[in-house]
């Protein structure tokens, strides 16, 4: 089984250069050596872990230095080799992302975090010095964004093996993936990891649920995929007679957003449109918009369904044209247009921003899809209690996302539920002071309404206006909770 991931790894690591291949390999050897003769409860030699690790770290397409980290990711805490010997063998930025990993594996969240809950006394101290351990998973991710996505793939691989330990390990640690490691796979744009992390959480947290809702989807998925399979060649016809070159995939939707959605629809899965999607792939934006009119020309859209990420984005950098049609013999289908490059940024998120070079490894984070990074990492160092850093991931940095204009046509980034208040303090600290009221859409709103995404806002400010500090009652961005704060203590 370990030669068979070994052999997997060799492929998935060809589009490095010749060199870094075998520093790799080296990493490979040192890390069999360090971890031999240890094992994991399923019995398997431990080695098997970090190869895996490694491997879905190369699926990111991450540099030779991420990977070689993913390798050594355990020696320094379970085999005891000094972090200067990895330094010394491997270099200071290899090293630096091991040491960063090491860090990480202390973070231990409770479910008690997310949920409303009595302290007892003895539990406070145990509590608050959770606080330190997330500090320190937000100043890495600021610090060198390689080592959460390590951390995420470790996290992966793990949760493979959750059933071998005992249940109460199996429910902190699936809801410790549920509230913590999905939502930063899923603001990171990695429907990869997003979808499995929440799929593996889910299938501990919920097991009847997650039991009951295959018994009922799979086969409504098959059905759909055998009727996606027909009508795609059709689809593939037209196109090609059109001159647009493309191939077209299917996904069905993850267990536990299928299971979400159901409860939105009262557990109905026939109103569930997408439950597997067409996704159709083409080499230009030009083409997206052609195949979306060509679509419409052979299957009458559903009025409303048509949704547009190529001109505005979703926050985690998400692009592409979903539109909702009724299909041969009446069948409602969504359908998802795409180009290459935006279909490997929903899957593989600010990981897609990697590129490879004869020349060298190149990153290209995209500066504003990661301003919370490092919002989280300026902010972390203000939090007093865990119920402020209980409330701030909860309803600011760990919530779905919404984009606002402003007049002038600038996007702000909030998350649901936020207000005109957010909105204001998200331009600058001084609109969010001196605002006094809020046109929405070109409406006078009440400034405590929630804001909806693609709304255009208008703030009006009043020089002499000044915080309420009422306000705390319904802000939901941790920005304008502390200048709201700040405010009244001045």
């Amino acid at each position: 089984m370990v030669k068979n991931i070994l052999g997997k790894l060799n492929q998935k690591i060809k589009y490095l250069k010749p060199n870094e291949i075998a520093n790799i390999r080296r990493a490979v050897d040192f890390a069999e050596h360090a971890h031999d003769g240890q094992k994991r409860l399923t019995g398997d030699p431990y080695f098997r872990h970090p190869l895996e690790v490694a491997s879905a770290v190369a699926d990111l397409k991450l540099d030779a230095d991420a990977i070689t980290a993913a390798v050594l990711h355990d020696t320094v805490e379970d085999t005891g080799i000094n972090i200067n010997e990895i330094k010394k063998k491997f270099g200071g930025h290899v090293a630096q992302l091991v040491n960063g990993i090491t860090k990480l594996g202390q973070v231990r969240i409770s479910k008690s975090w997310f949920t409303p809950f009595r302290q007892k006394t003895e539990q406070i101290t145990k509590y608050e010095s959770q606080i330190e351990t997330l500090r320190k998973m937000f100043v890495a991710m600021s610090k060198d964004l390689r080592v959460i996505l390590i951390k995420l793939a470790d996290r992966i691989c793990n949760l493979q093996t959750l059933s071998y330990l005992p249940s109460d390990k199996q429910k902190r640690i699936a809801q410790e993936t549920m509230d913590i490691y999905a939502p930063i796979a899923g603001r990171l744009g990695i429907g990869e990891f997003h979808g499995r992390l929440e799929d593996a959480a889910f299938s501990y947290l919920e097991p009847t649920e997650f039991k009951n809702l295959r018994k009922l989807a799979i086969p409504v998925i098959e059905a759909r995929k055998e009727y996606l399979n027909t009508i795609s060649k059709k689809l593939l016809d037209l196109l090609a007679k059109n001159g647009i070159n493309c191939y077209i995939t299917y996904r069905a939707k993850t267990w536990y957003s299928l299971y979400r959605k159901l409860l939105k629809y009262d557990r109905d899965i026939n109103k569930i449109y997408d439950i597997v999607a067409m996704r159709v792939v083409v080499p230009a934006i030009d083409d997206c918009y052609n195949v979306l009119g060509l679509i419409h020309s052979v299957w009458r859209p559903l009025p409303g369904r048509i949704k547009d990420y190529i001109a505005l984005p979703k926050p985690n950098g998400y692009q592409s044209i979903h539109t909702t049609v009724f299909a041969d013999n009446g069948i409602i289908t969504e359908v998802q247009i795409r180009t290459g490059a935006m279909n490997e940024q929903a899957e593989f998120g600010v990981a897609a921003h990697w590129y490879y070079s004869e020349k060298k490894i190149s990153r290209r984070f995209p500066k504003q899809q990661l301003a919370w990074v490092r919002e989280l990492a300026k902010w972390q160092s203000k939090i007093k209690s865990a119920t402020d850093l209980r409330q701030a991931l909860k309803l600011d940095f760990f919530k779905n996302r919404i984009f606002v204009f402003t007049p002038k046509g600038d996007v702000i980034d909030l998350p649901q539920g936020a207000t005109p208040i957010d909105f204001a303090y998200a331009v600058h600290s001084d609109v969010g002071n001196q605002c006094h009221g809020a046109r929405v859409n070109g409406k006078y709103e009440n400034i405590t309404s929630e804001l909806n995404n693609g709304d255009v806002v208008d703030i009006v400010k009043k020089k002499k206006s000044r915080p309420n500090k009422d306000w705390l009652n319904f802000v939901k961005t941790e920005h304008a909770r502390s200048c709201i704060k700040k405010s009244a203590k001045q």
